[in-house]
């Protein structure tokens, strides 16, 4: 995640010549699976007995702003990617919003997310990193279990993220930080505004992330492939606004450290207008997009693809 770096590696992995995304075994993940089997349960059996028209309000506005401000922008475009720069107090503030959309812990997430990266770029990988299970097991396979590998990479974040005192405390307690948020909303809207607040928000939040996360890897419109890699991207742009932008996932792997995932005309992308908003207040600096980045080997766009004018000249195909 080196600003100096290769923009375009996968950064927190160290690769030898025995790594490999094929062989491997899914095992039961007990922490992510009784947290996210509890929360689904108490969101399906609550949600209706305590249905609220504001209590849904909370719920929307509440993951509108984790998801953009936390999941899009902390976790994926600034601690992932390293997209943009911007003070560490303020990518703190990024990340903890992150941690309350409730999938997961920033180190776990980098982890989860750079493995499954890597694993796609390679001509072939376990299925479990390409979705050719079926729906339900596909369901079950990434909410309640992990892949061990047979030959992984090593896993070696960046000592800013790995030693940095905020994060680790984070990574441990993250599904505590929603017991205040509860308190917060038990205190103004009563059993609704944390049942929708908290339980429905998270449940819906994290099958969403699958489930957008699935149909990004097998099927939709594509506008570039990556040349050798057994799994391409699509972008899915019914769920363009809900994910705030990270539906245009296909754009993305061909500019993973580009802030920007909506590249064309009519793709809305909320996390990249988001970090404008930031930049416009002198926030964050160095925001990264295809125009500024070094030009991308190893992408090939599709043939009905034409490329914008101000692409031209910012990519080496091989």
């Amino acid at each position: 995640m080196s600003k100096n770096g290769d923009p375009y590696r996968v950064h927190s992995l160290v690769v030898d010549a025995k790594s490999q995304p094929i062989d491997g075994r899914i095992v039961w993940e007990p922490k992510h699976s009784l947290w996210n089997g509890t929360i689904l349960l108490s969101a399906v059996v609550l949600g209706p007995i305590y249905f609220d028209w504001s209590a849904v309000l909370v719920s929307l506005a509440i993951g509108g702003v984790t998801l953009c401000a936390g999941h899009s922008v902390g976790y994926h475009r600034r601690l992932i990617h390293r997209s943009f720069e911007c003070s560490k107090s303020l990518e703190r503030t990024l990340v903890w919003l992150g941690a309350m959309v409730g999938m997961g812990g920033p180190i776990w997430t980098i982890r989860t997310h750079d493995t499954r990266d890597w694993a796609q770029r390679q001509p072939r990988c376990n299925d479990f990193y390409s979705h050719r299970h079926g729906w339900l097991r596909d369901l079950w396979g990434n909410l309640h279990c992990r892949l061990n590998l047979d030959h992984p990479p090593r896993f070696n974040p960046d000592p800013e993220v790995k030693d940095d005192w905020f994060y680790q405390t984070l990574e441990r307690t993250w599904m505590l930080h929603q017991i205040p948020l509860a308190l917060a909303l038990f205190s103004i809207g009563g059993l609704p505004w944390v049942v929708w607040g908290v339980f429905v928000r998270v449940a819906s939040c994290t099958t969403m992330h699958w489930f957008v996360t699935r149909l990004a890897h097998t099927e939709g419109p594509q506008s570039w492939l990556v040349d050798g890699a057994g799994v391409q991207a699509h972008d899915v742009p019914l769920l363009a606004i809900p994910t705030m932008g990270e539906a245009w996932h296909n754009n993305h792997h061909a500019f993973p450290a580009s802030a920007r995932h909506g590249l064309y005309p009519g793709q809305i992308d909320i996390g990249f207008w988001f970090i404008q908003v930031l930049e416009t207040l002198g926030l964050v600096w160095d925001v990264r997009t295809p125009e500024t980045l070094p030009p991308r080997t190893g992408i090939s766009r599709t043939a009905t693809f034409t490329l914008p004018g101000e692409l031209i000249g910012r990519t080496r195909t091989q």
